[in-house]
């Protein structure tokens, strides 16, 4: 599906814009808990857990890329 013309609804064009933010907003709180978490993981001595955290987090980040960049069907 096309983009949509901001010039045609720029109202529409706000509100996704608007939604995309909170996402990312969101996705970055949820990157930032698992710092936290991962930092905990490591100051308890708790390394496999701190690398089992680590690698879920590269996959939420792998299988997320549409969230950040948005893909165009073709």
């Amino acid at each position: 599906m096309a983009a949509m013309d901001p010039r045609r609804d720029p109202e529409s064009e706000i509100a996704r814009l608007l939604r995309e933010l909170e996402e990312a907003e969101i996705y970055t709180q949820k990157l930032r808990q698992t710092i936290v978490g991962v930092r905990d993981a490591l100051t308890q001595g708790h390394v496999e857990r701190a690398l089992s955290m680590l690698n879920a987090a590269l996959n939420d980040i792998d299988s997320a890329t549409d969230v950040v960049v948005p893909h165009k069907d073709a």
